[in-house]
Protein backbone atom coordinates (compact mmCIF):
# COMPACT_ATOMS: atom_id res chain seq x y z
CA UNK A 1 0.00 0.00 0.00
CA UNK A 2 1.20 3.41 -0.60
CA UNK A 3 2.41 5.80 2.31
CA UNK A 4 5.10 8.48 3.94
CA UNK A 5 6.51 7.78 7.03
CA UNK A 6 8.84 10.48 8.85
CA UNK A 7 8.59 12.51 5.43
CA UNK A 8 10.07 15.52 4.70
CA UNK A 9 10.77 17.60 1.54
CA UNK A 10 12.26 21.03 1.08
CA UNK A 11 13.36 23.60 -1.67
CA UNK A 12 16.90 24.78 -0.63
CA UNK A 13 16.55 25.62 3.49
CA UNK A 14 12.53 25.89 3.43
CA UNK A 15 10.84 22.56 4.43
CA UNK A 16 7.34 22.21 2.96
CA UNK A 17 6.24 19.77 4.68
CA UNK A 18 8.67 17.71 7.59
CA UNK A 19 8.08 14.66 9.85
CA UNK A 20 5.28 13.60 8.50
CA UNK A 21 3.58 9.94 8.70
CA UNK A 22 0.81 9.56 6.24
CA UNK A 23 -0.64 5.81 4.98
CA UNK A 24 -4.28 5.66 3.53
CA UNK A 25 -5.93 2.18 4.61
CA UNK A 26 -6.86 -0.34 2.04
CA UNK A 27 -10.35 0.87 0.55
CA UNK A 28 -10.18 3.95 2.04
CA UNK A 29 -11.10 7.73 0.79
CA UNK A 30 -8.47 10.35 2.13
CA UNK A 31 -8.95 14.16 1.22
CA UNK A 32 -5.89 16.43 1.55
CA UNK A 33 -6.68 20.05 2.15
CA UNK A 34 -4.57 23.09 2.65
CA UNK A 35 -4.20 26.49 1.54
CA UNK A 36 -2.59 27.77 -1.99
CA UNK A 37 1.34 26.92 -1.31
CA UNK A 38 1.07 24.77 1.71
CA UNK A 39 2.73 21.37 -0.24
CA UNK A 40 -0.89 19.74 -1.32
CA UNK A 41 0.81 19.09 -5.13
CA UNK A 42 4.31 18.31 -3.53
CA UNK A 43 3.24 15.80 -1.44
CA UNK A 44 0.83 14.43 -3.67
CA UNK A 45 4.27 14.35 -6.19
CA UNK A 46 5.95 12.74 -3.66
CA UNK A 47 3.77 9.98 -3.08
CA UNK A 48 3.83 9.24 -6.88
CA UNK A 49 7.32 9.25 -6.25
CA UNK A 50 8.01 12.26 -8.95
CA UNK A 51 9.51 14.19 -6.44
CA UNK A 52 12.62 12.94 -4.09
CA UNK A 53 11.89 12.88 -0.31
CA UNK A 54 14.51 15.41 1.15
CA UNK A 55 13.76 12.85 4.43
CA UNK A 56 11.80 9.55 5.59
CA UNK A 57 10.55 6.88 3.50
CA UNK A 58 8.13 6.06 1.00
CA UNK A 59 6.16 2.67 -0.20
CA UNK A 60 3.83 2.11 -3.16
CA UNK A 61 3.08 -0.22 -5.24
CA UNK A 62 4.47 -0.96 -8.92
CA UNK A 63 1.41 0.75 -10.64
CA UNK A 64 -0.74 3.91 -9.09
CA UNK A 65 -3.60 5.50 -11.16
CA UNK A 66 -3.30 8.88 -11.22
CA UNK A 67 -5.73 11.70 -12.15
CA UNK A 68 -3.87 15.36 -12.55
CA UNK A 69 -5.46 18.73 -12.13
CA UNK A 70 -7.76 19.99 -14.89
CA UNK A 71 -5.82 21.47 -17.85
CA UNK A 72 -6.38 22.55 -21.57
CA UNK A 73 -7.61 20.05 -23.51
CA UNK A 74 -4.29 19.50 -26.47
CA UNK A 75 -4.60 16.03 -27.78
CA UNK A 76 -7.21 14.85 -30.41
CA UNK A 77 -7.34 11.41 -29.30
CA UNK A 78 -10.55 9.28 -29.28
CA UNK A 79 -11.47 8.94 -25.59
CA UNK A 80 -10.98 5.32 -25.76
CA UNK A 81 -7.45 5.60 -26.68
CA UNK A 82 -6.52 8.20 -24.16
CA UNK A 83 -8.33 6.00 -21.25
CA UNK A 84 -6.26 2.96 -23.43
CA UNK A 85 -3.08 4.92 -22.66
CA UNK A 86 -3.38 3.70 -19.03
CA UNK A 87 -2.33 0.20 -20.08
CA UNK A 88 1.13 1.81 -21.33
CA UNK A 89 2.89 0.40 -17.94
CA UNK A 90 1.46 -3.02 -18.58
CA UNK A 91 2.05 -3.07 -22.50
CA UNK A 92 5.33 -0.52 -22.67
CA UNK A 93 5.45 2.58 -24.86
CA UNK A 94 5.21 1.76 -28.57
CA UNK A 95 2.83 -1.54 -27.80
CA UNK A 96 -0.23 -1.86 -29.91
CA UNK A 97 -2.91 -1.93 -27.56
CA UNK A 98 -4.60 -5.45 -27.24
CA UNK A 99 -7.85 -6.77 -26.93
CA UNK A 100 -7.87 -7.01 -23.27
CA UNK A 101 -6.25 -3.73 -23.00
CA UNK A 102 -9.48 -2.31 -25.58
CA UNK A 103 -11.64 -4.26 -23.01
CA UNK A 104 -10.25 -2.76 -19.68
CA UNK A 105 -10.66 0.38 -21.41
CA UNK A 106 -13.81 -0.15 -22.21
CA UNK A 107 -14.59 -1.26 -18.78
CA UNK A 108 -13.09 1.95 -16.89
CA UNK A 109 -15.26 3.77 -19.48
CA UNK A 110 -18.24 2.51 -18.42
CA UNK A 111 -17.25 2.66 -14.47
CA UNK A 112 -17.36 6.26 -15.35
CA UNK A 113 -20.90 6.77 -17.09
CA UNK A 114 -19.03 7.66 -20.40
CA UNK A 115 -18.89 4.38 -22.56
CA UNK A 116 -21.28 6.54 -25.44
CA UNK A 117 -18.23 9.01 -25.63
CA UNK A 118 -15.76 6.54 -26.09
CA UNK A 119 -15.64 7.56 -30.03
CA UNK A 120 -15.47 11.29 -29.49
CA UNK A 121 -12.61 13.29 -29.87
CA UNK A 122 -11.02 14.35 -26.38
CA UNK A 123 -10.49 17.62 -27.27
CA UNK A 124 -14.24 18.92 -27.76
CA UNK A 125 -15.42 17.15 -24.81
CA UNK A 126 -16.33 19.47 -22.07
CA UNK A 127 -13.96 20.08 -18.92
CA UNK A 128 -16.46 17.84 -16.25
CA UNK A 129 -16.30 15.06 -19.11
CA UNK A 130 -12.49 15.61 -19.66
CA UNK A 131 -11.99 14.87 -15.96
CA UNK A 132 -13.83 11.76 -16.36
CA UNK A 133 -12.34 10.30 -18.56
CA UNK A 134 -8.57 10.82 -17.24
CA UNK A 135 -10.18 9.18 -14.13
CA UNK A 136 -11.15 6.48 -16.59
CA UNK A 137 -7.81 6.26 -17.72
CA UNK A 138 -6.34 5.33 -14.04
CA UNK A 139 -8.98 2.86 -13.58
CA UNK A 140 -7.66 1.03 -16.60
CA UNK A 141 -4.26 0.83 -15.35
CA UNK A 142 -5.97 -2.10 -12.81
CA UNK A 143 -3.98 -0.28 -9.83
CA UNK A 144 -5.74 -0.64 -6.27
CA UNK A 145 -4.43 3.13 -5.25
CA UNK A 146 -5.86 6.59 -7.18
CA UNK A 147 -4.71 9.55 -6.43
CA UNK A 148 -6.07 12.69 -8.01
CA UNK A 149 -5.13 16.31 -7.52
CA UNK A 150 -7.67 18.83 -7.46
CA UNK A 151 -9.38 17.03 -9.81
CA UNK A 152 -12.83 19.03 -9.71
CA UNK A 153 -11.08 22.60 -9.12
CA UNK A 154 -11.91 23.78 -12.65
CA UNK A 155 -15.50 22.33 -12.96
CA UNK A 156 -18.54 24.06 -12.31
CA UNK A 157 -20.76 23.12 -9.51
CA UNK A 158 -22.88 20.61 -11.70
CA UNK A 159 -19.55 18.74 -12.49
CA UNK A 160 -17.95 19.20 -9.53
CA UNK A 161 -21.31 16.54 -8.10
CA UNK A 162 -20.93 14.55 -11.46
CA UNK A 163 -17.66 13.92 -10.48
CA UNK A 164 -17.64 13.23 -6.77
CA UNK A 165 -20.63 11.06 -7.87
CA UNK A 166 -18.09 8.69 -9.46
CA UNK A 167 -15.47 9.05 -6.82
CA UNK A 168 -18.27 8.06 -3.82
CA UNK A 169 -19.38 4.95 -5.86
CA UNK A 170 -15.68 4.26 -6.14
CA UNK A 171 -15.36 4.36 -2.46
CA UNK A 172 -18.30 2.49 -2.05
CA UNK A 173 -17.02 -0.71 -3.42
CA UNK A 174 -14.04 -1.04 -1.59
CA UNK A 175 -11.84 -2.32 -4.09
CA UNK A 176 -9.43 1.04 -4.34
CA UNK A 177 -7.63 3.29 -2.20
CA UNK A 178 -8.43 6.82 -3.16
CA UNK A 179 -6.09 9.77 -2.06
CA UNK A 180 -7.11 13.32 -3.33
CA UNK A 181 -6.39 17.29 -2.85
CA UNK A 182 -9.06 19.68 -2.47
CA UNK A 183 -9.37 23.67 -1.56
CA UNK A 184 -12.85 22.64 -0.97
CA UNK A 185 -13.85 21.28 2.43
CA UNK A 186 -16.91 20.33 1.07
CA UNK A 187 -15.75 17.55 -0.82
CA UNK A 188 -14.09 16.13 1.62
CA UNK A 189 -17.32 15.75 3.70
CA UNK A 190 -19.20 14.61 0.68
CA UNK A 191 -16.46 11.51 0.22
CA UNK A 192 -14.19 11.01 2.29
CA UNK A 193 -13.34 8.73 4.81
CA UNK A 194 -10.29 10.93 6.25
CA UNK A 195 -8.64 14.07 5.97
CA UNK A 196 -5.14 15.45 6.31
CA UNK A 197 -4.89 19.19 7.10
CA UNK A 198 -2.15 21.09 6.04
CA UNK A 199 -1.34 23.96 8.30
CA UNK A 200 2.78 24.26 7.97
CA UNK A 201 6.08 22.68 7.77
CA UNK A 202 5.78 20.52 10.99
CA UNK A 203 1.83 21.27 11.50
CA UNK A 204 -0.41 18.51 10.24
CA UNK A 205 -3.39 17.14 11.73
CA UNK A 206 -5.74 13.90 10.05
CA UNK A 207 -8.32 11.82 11.63
CA UNK A 208 -11.61 10.53 10.03
CA UNK A 209 -13.63 13.51 8.66
CA UNK A 210 -16.16 13.76 11.01
CA UNK A 211 -13.70 14.50 13.91
CA UNK A 212 -10.92 17.01 12.34
CA UNK A 213 -13.58 18.47 9.89
CA UNK A 214 -14.81 20.56 12.42
CA UNK A 215 -15.33 25.09 11.92
CA UNK A 216 -12.56 25.48 14.42
CA UNK A 217 -9.87 23.69 12.55
CA UNK A 218 -10.99 24.73 9.29
CA UNK A 219 -10.91 28.59 10.51
CA UNK A 220 -7.36 27.79 11.50
CA UNK A 221 -6.80 26.31 8.03
CA UNK A 222 -7.92 29.00 5.85
CA UNK A 223 -7.66 32.65 8.26
CA UNK A 224 -11.62 32.79 7.81
CA UNK A 225 -15.00 32.10 10.15
CA UNK A 226 -16.58 28.44 8.76
CA UNK A 227 -19.79 27.38 9.68
CA UNK A 228 -20.76 23.77 9.36
CA UNK A 229 -24.19 22.74 8.57
CA UNK A 230 -26.29 19.62 8.16
CA UNK A 231 -28.79 19.47 5.06
CA UNK A 232 -31.05 16.28 3.90
CA UNK A 233 -30.32 15.87 0.26
CA UNK A 234 -33.13 15.63 -2.17
CA UNK A 235 -31.69 12.33 -3.51
CA UNK A 236 -31.44 9.48 -1.10
CA UNK A 237 -32.60 11.71 1.72
CA UNK A 238 -29.41 11.16 3.92
CA UNK A 239 -27.84 13.91 5.87
CA UNK A 240 -25.02 15.87 4.46
CA UNK A 241 -22.62 18.46 5.72
CA UNK A 242 -21.77 21.64 4.14
CA UNK A 243 -19.34 23.99 4.82
CA UNK A 244 -19.97 27.85 4.39
CA UNK A 245 -17.07 30.24 4.60
CA UNK A 246 -17.81 33.08 6.54
CA UNK A 247 -16.39 36.16 3.43
CA UNK A 248 -16.19 39.35 5.12
CA UNK A 249 -15.93 37.99 8.02
CA UNK A 250 -13.47 38.58 11.36
CA UNK A 251 -11.10 36.03 10.88
CA UNK A 252 -10.71 33.74 13.90
CA UNK A 253 -7.45 34.17 16.09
Amino acid sequence: MIGLRGAGVRYDERWIFRYLDFAPGAGRCVAILGPNGRGKTTLIRALLGFLALSEGSRSAPSTVGYVPQATAAIVSYRVRDVVAMGRVAQRGLFATPSRGDREAAAEALARVGLSALGGQRFDVLSGGERQLVLLARALATGADVLILDEPASALDLRNQDRFLSVVEALRADGRHTIVFTTHLPQHACAVADEALMLYGAEDHISGPVGQVLNEENLGRLYGIQVRIVDVEATVGGRMVSGVIPVFGGTAPA
